[in-house]
């Protein structure tokens, strides 16, 4: 067995990530750290360590219980890991959830069922108006003609 074991290639292979292309594009952007440090992708990782990957709004923290490159099923997963996040994290995280769907800025995403029917109520008022304003002007009595 091995001693030690590439960070980026430890991540991908407990799950954490989803190819090692990404784990290893976070580890480059410095969204892991051990001890407090930015680590590079070919950091070694030895049992015991404690790995914290930031995926925005939430820093998760793992320890390394055993060494493997290779992927593990999700139920292998506890064996090599373990997850040590406070639960402070993931009360960042649910309140992000909540607030994703109140705060989304204008003009990102889709339009609500909400923002499309004010929209067609906006448009039918302004063709009403249209067409009352038409029928105005060509009631002055003058002919074009």
């Amino acid at each position: 067995m091995k001693e030690e074991v590439r960070v980026d290639k430890y991540l991908w292979a407990m799950r954490v990530f989803k190819t090692r292309t990404i784990a290893t594009d976070a580890v480059k952007k410095g969204r892991v750290m051990m001890g407090g440090v930015a680590v590079k992708p070919s950091r070694g990782v030895k049992i015991g360590d404690i790995i914290e990957v930031k995926k925005p709004p939430v820093t998760y923290s793992f320890r390394v219980k055993a060494l493997t490159e290779n992927r593990l099923g999700a139920k292998l997963v506890p064996d090599y890991v373990e997850n040590i996040t406070p639960q402070s994290q993931y009360d960042i995280l649910e309140m992000a959830k909540i607030a994703g769907f109140v705060d989304r800025r204008k003009g990102l995403g889709r339009p609500t069922k909400r923002d499309g029917r004010m929209l067609n109520r906006f448009k039918e008022e302004s063709l009403e108006e249209f067409y009352l304003d038409w029928e105005d002007d060509d009631d002055d009595g003058e002919d074009i003609d």
